[in-house]
């Protein structure tokens, strides 16, 4: 190959070396993963392991985090009411401008279906607009309410808890861009903390 020995040494130890880093990031890339519920998709992955003091490419991420078959939760489907008019709508006072210079000034909420074997379930939460924090939410069998089942009612009691999980799970744990990086809670507290 008219190599010299020295050059074909250095590139099979840098070979090595690039292996064995893989494997570090590879490690620390499930160790996120994982902690976070196997929720995480590239993106989040990538910013956390900057937030532990790793340098590495968005690209290099996803690669290993495709080799090793790690692939994050697709969001659920969203829950779409009837469209046409119902009773008295409110003045949109809003006006889709979502922007906001302090917690708890504006609060947004929406309607998610989850569908099981036993039926439908509706998750509607209330979220800070500044700090992207669940303030709070109500979890129901039935849009309207009128309908109770005791077999419902257990499957219901576990998913309850489950949901309540995930809230404090989202509120100080999983990490957003808007919240530059942070926990919704730890944003709102290092901002109240700048004020």
């Amino acid at each position: 190959m008219h190599m010299a020995k020295s050059t074909y040494y250095f590139e099979i130890n840098k070979k090595d070396v690039i292996a064995e880093r893989n494997q570090e990031i590879l490690k620390e890339i499930q160790s996120i993963f994982e902690s976070n519920k196997r929720r995480y998709g590239v993106r989040r992955v990538h910013q956390e392991l900057r937030n532990r003091g790793y340098q590495v490419n968005h690209k290099r991420v996803q690669r290993l985090m495709h080799e090793a078959g790690l692939e994050g939760k697709c969001p659920k489907e969203k829950y779409h009411s009837y469209k046409g008019e119902v009773g008295k709508i409110a003045d949109n006072i809003v006006n889709r401008d979502f922007s906001t210079t302090a917690p708890l000034e504006k609060w947004t909420t929406d309607v998610s279906q989850f569908n099981f074997s036993w039926g439908k379930c509706y998750l509607s939460p209330i979220l800070d607009m500044n700090t992207n924090e669940i303030i709070s939410y109500d979890l129901s069998k039935s849009l309207n309410l009128e309908q109770i089942d005791r077999m419902l009612n257990r499957a219901f009691d576990d998913f309850s808890k489950a949901v309540e999980e995930y809230i404090d799970y989202y509120n100080n744990k999983r990490i957003q861009a808007k919240t530059k990086w942070m926990p919704p809670v730890q944003y709102r507290i290092a901002s109240m903390c700048l004020a």
